[in-house]
This record gives C-alpha cells, structure tokens and sequence, in this order.
C-alpha cells in the first residue's frame, strides 16, 4: 500500500512538473495565437498524441489490463469534457493579460477549489493541517489577483486565472470519479472533444485565426506534453491519493512555472509577488505534509477496475489463478481495520 502510495505521489509530481512547463511557453506563443484557439490546439495536441499511444499500446494488449469507460460515467464524462472546454479559455484569456508568473503562482488555487468541491459535493474528508493549507494558498491567491491595496482592486488577467482553477478544480472531481477506468481513454476524450469543443468557439464565435504553421505545430506538441501525458499521469496518481489530495502534490507545478518565467521574460518580481510566494509555499508544505490513519469501515460493494492481489484490499478468488495487474469487475466484502491510507478509490468514507 505504501509503496503504491509513493508511487502515486511520484506520478503527481511529474504531472505537475510537465504542465508548469505551458504556462510560460503557452505566453510566447500567444503572441502569434489568439486564447481560445490557444486552449483548442493544447488540448487537441493532449488528444491526439494520446491516441497514438494508445494504438501503440494496444499492439501488446497492455490496454487490456485496465476497465473501459461505460455508459455509467456518461454524466462525468461530459461535466469533464464541458469544464476542459472553458477553463483553458479563461487561463489563457487571463494569461494574455498578465505576466506568466503570476499566472503560475496562482494556478494553486486550484487546490482550493478541488479541496472545497471534493469536501462540499462528493464527501471526501478535509484534515485540519489541509485547512490550514486552503487558508494560506487563498490568502496568497488575494495577494497575487490585487493590483494595489490601497484601492483594492483586481486584476482582471488574475481573475480569469481564478475562473479557470474553479473550473479545473470542478473538473477533477469529474475526473477522479472516472480515475479507476482507463487513463488512456480518459486523455483522448478529455483532450479530443474539449479541443473540437474550443476550436468551434475559436472559429465560429469568435473568429479567430493563426497563420503560422510552426507555431500551431509548437502549440499541439506542447499539448501533448503538458497536457495529455500530464493529465496521464494525474489520472493515475488519483486513484491512489483522491481528487484533494493529488491536487495538494500537483501544487509544485507553480513554483516550477514560476522559476521558468523568471528565466524566460527576466520578470522582475515585486515585493507582494515574494510575499504570496513565501506564503503560498508554506500552504504548500501543509497540503502535502498531511498523515493519516484511522480504523475505518469498508461496505460491500462490486466495481471495475485495474488491481493486483497482493494490495489489502483484493483477495477475491479466481477459477483459473492470475497473477499481477488485470482488471475485471469484482466484489468486496464489508470489512474494518486501520492503516494509514488517503482518499483513494477504496477510502471515500466520511468522517
């Protein structure tokens, strides 16, 4: 259990380094590309190059080890595909209009949003040290979107940053109800239908166009990479660690993009910037910080989804033996025992 937890939080790590590498370079090719065909190319470039994965995948059956999607997650399924449409408009909308670090530091208000919808809406439990860590990142969020306190207002490229990491913070929760299915296939639909999605926004509403092939084709590959194997990777690291908890990991995505700015545009940071950073860190620490292990009661219960034996939790019996990964439905019987464990696929209790 604890291995696969490491493993997870690894796998949230990662996802987070590849997407804090858009915010930056998505700034540079705004420059040639208007926002909302931005978010379009992004999430085709997720999509497609996905699908060349999977194809490549499927020629050794690896797909076969994890559960389809079916017509049960239909309503997650399109509450995703809706919020990956607009939340990529609004950031890059907010991110033509204020500087990339910014940006970056405030995309962690999406631990916020994703902690507060996953407690409010789907139940998972929030501890006291996470709390402290949404008190902190929302403080540091205030700090970042003020243009001057004096006369308190805000800035509107912080703003549509804001409305995007609600969106996402929504979306994950979509998403870690689909996170024991597929990733693959979640990244392809995900990446897919938001792209077409935003491409008709872009051409048909808004008319916005771009001519430069290399920069269209800078703009898909950096999709690919930030996008869909970053999303790849979320998808997996939630069915260990739970939508809240996988989002406090991906928290280092900012600093990342953050660092990359400076390096990229020579942006000189001011002194509200080194405070909400200061502050936003120690958010950070508190959110990824989090212990926890309780004695807890596990429902009967029957579902689908990729799984090994020797995890705690699967000892169903099988005619013909099976060895490592698979996946097939199965039952659990009620049972009550304690270890240290995180919001997963099999820990969604209340407290």
């Amino acid at each position: 259990m604890r291995s696969k937890q490491y493993t997870a939080i690894l796998w949230a790590v990662l996802a987070a380094a590849l997407y804090a590498i858009s915010l930056p370079l998505s700034k540079i090719l705004l420059a040639q590309i208007p926002p909302t065909l931005m978010a379009a190319l992004l999430y085709l470039g997720a999509g497609l190059g996905m699908a060349v994965l999977a194809l490549l995948k499927g020629r050794d059956n690896a797909g076969q080890k994890e559960a389809k999607l079916t017509k049960k997650e239909l309503p997650f399924t399109i509450g995703m595909v809706i919020l990956d449409i607009a939340a990529p408009i609004f950031l890059m909308v907010g991110l033509s209009v204020t500087i990339a670090a910014n940006a970056s530091l405030l995309s962690n208000f999406e631990i916020v949003a994703t902690s507060l919808i996953a407690m409010l809406i789907f139940k998972e439990s929030i501890s006291r040290r996470l709390w402290l860590a949404i008190i902190l990142i929302t403080l540091s969020s205030i700090i970042l979107s003020v243009n001057t306190l004096a006369g308190f207002s805000f800035s509107l490229g912080s703003l549509f940053v804001l409305l995007a990491c609600v969106c996402w913070g929504l979306e994950n929760n979509c998403t870690r109800k689909l996170s024991i299915k597929n990733p693959l296939q979640i990244v392809i639909i995900k990446g897919v239908s938001s792209g077409l999605g935003s491409l008709l926004i872009a051409f048909l509403i808004l008319g916005e166009r771009a001519d430069r092939l290399g920069f269209i084709i800078a703009a898909l590959v950096l999709g690919f990479f930030s996008y869909g194997l970053s999303i790849f990777f979320y998808v997996y690291a939630q069915r260990e660690l739970g939508a809240a908890r996988t989002s406090a990991y991906y928290a280092v995505a900012p600093f990342i993009g953050v660092a990359l700015s400076f390096i990229l545009f020579r942006e000189i940071p001011t002194v509200s910037f080194i405070v909400a950073l200061l502050i936003m860190l120690i958010g950070t620490y508190f959110a990824t910080s989090e212990k926890h292990k309780h004695p807890h009661k596990h429902p009967q219960m029957t579902h689908e989804h990729r799984h090994s034996h020797d995890d705690g939790h699967h000892a169903h019996a099988h005619e013909i033996p099976i060895s490592g990964e698979h996946s097939h439905p199965h039952m659990h019987e009620e049972v009550t025992h304690e270890h240290s464990h995180t919001n997963d696929i099999h820990h969604a209790h209340t407290h």
